[in-house]
């Protein structure tokens, strides 16, 4: 599970991301519709850029070396307002 700590002055706040969560959002991130609707908002926009075909398959080994490799630090930030963020593993 990957936790999001973000401590301000006044309240911490701590999300907890599952890996299933991500697992989700990384089929319906490569599904053929969704990059198709990306590519067109591009399109309008003007630009020439288009995002590639991406495939789950390519995904699939990022994400079981998330679960390997449990209590990484990933981000640790502090901004100038004092406000903290760490995304741990």
């Amino acid at each position: 599970m990957i936790k999001v700590k973000i401590r301000n002055k006044n309240r911490n706040y701590i999300i907890p991301v599952p890996y299933i969560l991500l697992n989700i959002c990384g089929g319906i991130l490569t599904s053929k519709l969704v990059i198709k609707i990306a590519n067109r908002a591009i399109e309008k926009d003007g630009n020439a850029f288009k995002l590639p075909q991406l495939d789950r398959n390519d995904l699939k080994p990022l994400l079981q070396a998330l679960s390997v490799h449990r209590g990484l630090v990933l981000v640790e930030t502090k901004f100038m307002d004092g406000t903290e963020v760490m995304v741990k593993l």
